[in-house]
Formats: structure tokens, C-alpha cells, sequence
């Protein structure tokens, strides 16, 4: 079904980014500094919380895995029944709180274990949050116009994440000498400046999103629930009805998507303590993940302006190759500094393109009503 009380009108895909999906991209720029925090900071912080012979590598793998896991469990539930008119933006909300709470917890002082089982909540909800917010991009603007804003939302994600991100390192560097603060203090304090960010530059999409494609109702919402289920068998069912189970470029595209997104990510979380262990200075790490959102913000546009030349899959499959050279690079031939912002640089030219690249694909292959 669709509102036609909100359906926006057509935009030619040359045309500058709406309001509307502007609105929709802020949402990036504040999720991103708390993305920023958790490759760069936090991950150090932890380290600094674990006894001596503590391996930060191995837990940090498993917390990013854990939450990762629950996600998996919730989302195709919770995603079905978000396909309900006025659902999506409700469990937004509470995903979105979830992180938001958990981030500021995160500046309690807790032994190590505790602390990354708050900073497993807070991952948590900003996966979920992102679901919704990855789904609502059909409600936000055409498939024409898909690649740009899809792309133009990781991009600004990147550089707008490193205004607070520098405000905290900064704060963390100098807060000492200058408020008479410990560096425990001010690490602490990072936490609870990136959540006010967070929460600053999501408020736009609160107030002005609204669903425009949905498969039922609000007074549907019971039939709905139940139906959810049988839906979820889908393919696996005897009988196979749902317009979703049936589309096989979708299903074939969501299978390789698990598997090669899990390995971006994993990069991206796994940096900087996997850098840490090698012995690469604090300071080398914060400033090589620094380059890498500024090469990734302008390499994220390019790429939604290169599919729009070449294709979605063609520049989805090359960044995936470059993906497999970058993870091949950093297990055989990261062992110090130089090579570490190498692969910082690269990671930066690819991640921006190919995430923003298959939340637009998916939003273009997936019914509207089943997003």
C-alpha cells in the first residue's frame, strides 16, 4: 500500500537533494560520530579497563559478534512487522534510545566486563536503528534517485562524524591540563558528548519522516502480526506466496550480502585493536582512522555518481574484489605504522561506496511494502 498523502513528487536524479532527504541523510551525521567512537576510542578505553595479560582483540571480536547475532534473531520479526503503517518509525525510536542510553552508561565506571556488555546494548541499538533507518530510504526519496542519496548520506556521515570525533580527542588529549580532569575522566566524557550529538542530528528525521509504503494499516495491525510468521517462512514454506519469497535476485543478493558486509564491517570494528595489538601508537591509530573518513567522503559520492554511470552490481562487485585485497593486505603485510595507514587509505576509497551502494540496490529490488 501507499500514503498518497505523503508520496513526493517526482524529481528529476540530476536535481539537488530535497529537504526531504536531506532530512533523511542528517540521521547519517549523527549515528556516524558514534560509529567514529567505537573504531577509534572505545575500543582503546576498553583495553585500558582489561588486565595486563587481557586480550582486547578476542573480546572485542566477540562482542561485535554478539551483538551482530542478536540483530540477526530480532530484525526478521521486527522488520515484518515494521512493514505496518506507522510501525518503522516506533521501533526507530526505540532502537535508537537503546543506544542512545547505553552510550551515555558507558561513561559509568565499570570494570572492563560490564563495560562491554553495555557497550554490546549500545551496538545493539544502533544496528537496529539502523535497519529502520536503512528502510526508510524508500519513504525518503525514488529508486532513480537512490544511488545519490544513499551515497551522499554515508558521505556526510564520514566528515560530519569527525567534528565531535575531534572534539573528544582533543578533550581527551588536553582535558588533563586544562580542566584538571584524568584522562579517564575525559574518555568518559566522550562518550556522553558523541550521544548528545547522536540525538541532535536525529531529531530532523523524527519530526518529519513519514511512511509512505507500507502492506497494512494501523487497525490491521493484529491480522498483520500473525501473518508476519507464515511470512517468515517464505521460501523454506510449503507454499510459497508472498511476493518477497518468490524474488530470487533479492534473495540471492540479501545471502551475499551477509556474508560480505560481515567482512567490511569486521575491518572497520576490528581496526583498531587489531592495530593496538601490534603495538601501533594511540595516536598513529586515531590519526590514520581520522584520514579515513575524510578520503571517504568524498570516494562515497563518487561512487553513488559511478553507478549511476556503470550500474549498482558492477561497483558493488568491484569494491567487494578491492575488499578481499584489503583483507589480504592487513593479515599478510600489517605490521606497522606506514602499513597501517595504507590500509587505512583504502579502506576509506571502498567502504563508503560499497555500503551505501547495497542500501540503495536493496531498497530498489525489495517490494516497497516489504522493506
Amino acid at each position: 500500500m501507499t500514503d498518497p498523502t505523503n508520496v513526493h513528487e517526482p524529481v528529476p536524479q540530476s536535481a539537488k537533494l530535497t529537504a526531504r532527504e536531506k532530512k533523511w541523510i542528517i540521521y547519517d551525521v549523527g549515528n556516524s560520530a558514534f560509529v567514529l567512537l567505537s573504531t577509534a576510542v572505545i575500543p582503546i578505553y576498553a583495553k585500558s579497563l582489561m588486565p595486563a595479560d587481557g586480550n582486547i582483540v578476542s573480546a572485542w571480536g566477540y562482542a561485535q559478534t554478539i551483538a551482530s547475532l542478536v540483530i540477526a534473531l530480532l530484525m526478521p520479526l521486527l522488520g515484518s512487522i515494521a512493514d505496518v503503517q506507522g510501525m518503522k518509525i516506533k521501533f526507530f525510536l526505540g532502537f535508537f534510545g537503546t543506544g542512545v542510553v547505553t552510550c551515555c552508561a558507558m561513561a559509568l565506571p565499570l570494570t572492563w566486563l560490564p563495560f562491554l556488555v553495555v557497550y554490546i546494548l549500545a551496538t545493539i541499538g544502533l544496528n537496529g536503528s539502523l535497519t529502520f533507518y536503512d528502510s526508510m530510504l524508500i519513504d525518503a526519496t525514488s529508486n532513480e534517485r537512490m544511488d545519490k542519496v544513499s551515497s551522499h548520506g554515508y558521505g556526510w556521515g564520514y566528515i560530519g562524524s569527525t567534528v565531535p570525533f575531534i572534539f573528544c580527542i582533543a578533550l581527551i588529549f588536553g582535558g588533563p591540563s586544562l580542566f584538571d580532569w584524568s584522562t579517564v575522566a575525559c574518555t568518559r566524557a566522550s562518550f556522553i558528548i558523541t550521544a548528545i550529538w547522536w540525538v541532535a542530528f536525529t531529531i530532523p528525521l523524527l519530526t518529519s519522516y513519514r511512511q509512505v509504503h507500507y502492506r497494512a494499516t494501523r487497525d490491521q495491525l493484529g491480522s498483520a502480526v500473525r501473518g508476519t510468521f507464515s511470512e517468515l517462512a517464505g521460501p523454506f514454506g510449503p507454499n510459497v506466496k508472498n511476493k518477497t519469497a518468490k524474488n530470487k535476485p533479492l534473495w540471492m543478493f540479501m545471502i551475499a550480502f551477509f556474508f560480505y558486509i560481515d567482512a567490511v564491517n569486521t575491518v572497520i570494528s576490528m581496526s583498531t585493536s587489531y592495530g593496538a595489538e601490534l603495538g601501533i601508537d594511540s595516536t598513529q591509530l586515531v590519526v590514520a582512522l581520522l584520514v579515513t573518513q575524510f578520503v571517504a567522503f568524498p570516494c562515497a559520492i563518487l561512487y553513488g555518481r559511478l553507478a549511476g554511470r556503470f550500474g549498482c552490481k558492477v561497483m558493488i562487485t568491484a569494491a567487494v574484489v578491492a575488499y578481499m585485497c584489503i583483507v589480504f593486505f592487513a593479515a599478510f603485510f600489517l605490521k606497522s605504522a606506514v602499513e597501517f595507514w595504507i590500509l587505512a587509505i583504502l579502506v576509506g576509497m571502498f567502504q563508503g561506496g560499497i555500503q551505501a551502494l547495497s542500501r540503495s540496490y536493496y531498497g530498489k529490488i525489495i517490494p516497497k511494502d516489504h522493506a
